[in-house]
């Protein structure tokens, strides 16, 4: 992978974190690839995401880094089952007292993960190269 094709986005406000949720829509990852370190405020999550932007057929490893959260809640997510894999459907931003909000990411399957933040702040990096891969994500109309 070139430095060129790596995908590097930051999101500071609700319209930075559209294009950011439209990069991974349909990324799947394991619940042991979530972590939150509370006394860093810091929600990370890795995923592999399909390379919609690359006209498909590829996959490559990413991470999804949220700065400034002040607390994390999953619903239907089963932390104790770390090789469980899910798959991400979209992520949005609830604003609340400017600037912060919370940022909601939710799964295929009904669960979600709430990160409330003092501010919008989402870093999404390509970690790896990208690989061939023959499952494209489908939807039903």
């Amino acid at each position: 992978m070139t430095q060129a094709s790596a995908l590097k986005l930051l999101a500071e406000d609700a319209d930075d974190l559209k294009v950011i949720a439209a990069a991974l829509q349909d990324a799947v990852g394991k619940i042991g690839d979530i972590s939150y370190e509370p006394r860093a405020h810091r929600l990370t999550l890795a995923f592999n995401r399909y390379r919609w932007e690359g006209g498909g057929g590829e996959r490559v490893r990413a991470a999804v880094q949220v700065g400034s959260v002040l607390k994390v809640q999953a619903r239907k997510l089963r932390r104790n089952a770390r090789d469980a894999v899910v798959e991400l459907l979209s992520i949005e931003f609830e604003p609340g007292e400017a600037p912060a909000g919370a940022l909601t990411f939710t799964f295929a399957g009904g669960g979600d993960l709430r990160a409330q933040v003092e501010c919008l702040d989402v870093v999404l990096a390509d970690v790896s190269a990208p690989w061939a891969t023959p499952r494209v994500p489908r939807h039903e109309a």
